[in-house]
């Protein structure tokens, strides 16, 4: 056999293994259930490109087609239903060309559905795969839809889908009174652990939404999924759940430098093939700067030295020296440590580049929210040094694992 029948042999198997998902998703126990909690009623799904089964056949396209079930309403998110926007961008409500479905955004002039949006709805459906970490926004967008469907009287339904993260790893302190945005909604830790399926229970359970309101809930369990399973262990196909999520990866860099990437200083890979792996700026020499890190025996990651420059963003065509991050023990490893450490030894190696007085005024206050908190900032900055802040952004983990472990779905 020649060689390029034998890599199009392997690549074909390839493919076939890596669609047997050994994990069923929301959708996909409910339509083996032949979708029987939505029969007979009038739904609104608000979903986006992550919303689609093992054989990335979409939600739109599975209830629109699903007897018994008339769907007559979209929603979307930051990003779109399809996945048409750019992070940030302003979203008008249109109409989906492919069913002719109203679509309303939630990421527009109104972020929470209103009187007009839920006219004529019997369930709203919320199926997107979320990240795991509370600065990501569709959590955000999922908790506001439940405090309508709670006003309106409408039956809220989540389609669950794993946590790329795992069940297991908890990290962060929990927002703070005067810090809740959208980038931090919900008084949870920054790593939270739990599925959206779980998230949603917890925000209804604990008096989380507005008012303390509590909507009519259910949620739609997987499947297969047990709580040590990180997303590559699932078999479920990774679709990109924004531009700088590519890779199911990514979801668990993002926890490692997205807090410092708020500041724009120092690259956290954005621009670049590895968004949220990377850390760079021109001023810093790839060598010495992972020298000093690997020194620093920090456990389950390792650091590569490299050169490189970003395609587009703030740091576009600039050639920065860095590191590129490697998790050799996703167990030993705490993820929101490194971007501080990284910090740290930027301060160590080059103290004259402070990126909390190099930014934009206005990036110290998304800083704040994204940590939930503006004592973070405060006491890290007296000395740079992680030890400072350690026991801060972990003195809430336990007792929320107390909390949230009421409202799991899976072992």
């Amino acid at each position: 056999m020649k060689t390029k029948n034998i890599l199009s042999v392997f690549f074909s198997l390839f493919l076939i293994s890596s669609m047997n998902a050994q994990v069923l998703t929301g959708i996909e126990v409910l339509r083996e259930r032949g979708f029987d909690i939505l029969q007979g009623k009038k739904i609104g799904l608000i979903t986006n490109p992550t919303g689609v089964d093992s054989k990335l056949n979409t939600t739109i396209d599975i209830l629109s087609n699903a007897p018994g079930v008339k769907l007559i309403a979209l929603f979307g998110p930051e990003h779109g239903v399809r996945g048409d926007f750019s992070a940030g961008d302003k979203v008008d409500n249109y109409t989906d060309p492919k069913t002719g479905i109203p679509v309303y955004s939630l990421y527009g002039k109104t972020r929470k559905p209103n009187a007009e949006m839920m006219k004529d709805i019997d369930v709203l459906v919320f199926d997107i795969q979320d990240i795991g970490s509370r600065s990501y926004t569709y959590i955000s967008t999922m908790g506001l839809a439940m405090e309508a469907a709670a006003e309106f009287k409408v039956k809220f339904v989540v389609l669950d889908r794993p946590n790329p993260m795992g069940g297991l790893k908890i990290e962060g302190n929990i927002a703070e009174d005067g810090y809740i945005s959208f980038v931090s909604q919900f008084k949870i830790p920054y790593a939270h652990a739990l599925t959206t399926g779980e998230l949603a229970l917890l925000l209804n359970g604990e008096g989380h939404l507005k008012g303390g309101k509590k909507c009519d809930l259910e949620v739609v369990p997987m499947q297969g999924w047990k709580r040590d399973m990180t997303f590559d262990q699932t078999g479920l196909p990774w679709v990109l759940t924004s531009p700088h999520i590519p890779y199911k990866e990514s979801a668990i860099y993002y926890t490692t430098s997205g807090i410092m990437g708020e500041l724009g200083v120092i690259s956290e890979g954005v621009g670049y093939t590895l968004p949220f792996q990377m850390f760079g700026a021109e001023w810093i020499d790839g060598l010495t700067f992972a020298e000093k890190l690997n020194s620093m025996n920090i456990p389950g990651v390792i650091f590569r030295p490299l050169t490189f420059k970003p395609y587009y963003g703030g740091h576009k065509g600039k050639s920065l020296g860095g590191v590129q991050l490697f998790i050799t023990d996703y167990n030993k490893v705490n993820l929101m440590s490194i971007q501080f450490l990284v910090m740290q030894v930027n301060n160590e190696l080059y103290p004259d580049k402070n990126p909390f007085k190099m930014c934009k005024p206005d990036r110290l206050d998304m800083f704040d929210k994204v940590c939930g908190s503006g004592k973070i900032r405060e006491q890290f900055t007296k000395r740079f040094k992680y030890e400072d802040i350690k026991d801060y952004l972990n003195k809430d983990v336990e007792s929320f694992r107390k909390i949230s472990s009421k409202y799991y779905l899976y072992n």
